[in-house]
């Protein structure tokens, strides 16, 4: 059994669009591209960078798809993470994409939820879902996700896609690790543990 595991950049108010520049997603004006690397440190990179050394592949929306594909193939190849994205397998749930053409992608076939359910039950190592908000909440109201792992920054920004959308099935979490980096950054993973208890003081 496969984990699905999804990784995350994140504000310190939730939202998770278009960190890494100004023109990756201005859907609905959001004028916040960018975001990210004003309040990213080396921590944080070490710590991504171990999160894709031990998956298997990528699990992508078609926006996240598209951002990626249309970077990664030409990125500085003496970048590290270049060789990686590249070599992973991506798989890719789309409704209105007919092929893909980044090298080792496959296009999922037919309903999202049951071609990930699929996914999970096949060999191989964990993947991860990395951006791709609209799949991420898919999955998680379909109690697919078996992994969060969040880079929570610094930064508040107001308005954009939250991770954690009005609408978000109320999930305890159990936290398998905890940090903060030199620069502010909260690094955790978190396990979902069923459904949150309630008490009062």
């Amino acid at each position: 059994m496969r984990k699905i595991i999804v990784c995350t950049f994140l504000t310190l108010d939730g939202v998770m669009q278009a960190p890494g520049g100004p023109d990756e997603d201005p859907e609905s004006g959001f004028r916040h591209g960018g975001w990210q690397k004003p309040v990213d440190d080396d921590e944080v990179g070490a710590a991504v960078a171990e999160w894709y050394e031990r998956s298997d592949a990528m699990l992508l929306g078609r926006k996240t798809y598209e951002i990626f594909a249309s970077y990664w193939p030409t990125a500085d190849p003496g970048n590290p993470f270049t060789a990686r994205m590249n070599g992973m397998h991506k798989y890719v749930a789309s409704r209105t994409l007919t092929s893909v053409q980044w090298q080792n992608s496959t296009l999922l076939e037919g309903d999202t939820v049951d071609a990930v359910r699929a996914l999970k039950a096949s060999d191989g190592g964990s993947v991860n879902v990395v951006g791709s908000g609209d799949l991420a909440q898919t999955l998680m109201r379909h109690d697919l996700v078996d992994e969060y792992r969040l880079t929570i920054h610094p930064v508040i920004i107001g308005t954009g896609k939250r991770l954690f959308a009005e609408g978000a099935i109320p999930t305890a979490l159990e936290p398998v690790s905890v940090s903060t980096t030199k620069g502010g950054t909260v690094v955790g993973v978190y396990r979902p543990a069923g459904r949150p208890r309630y008490d009062s003081y």
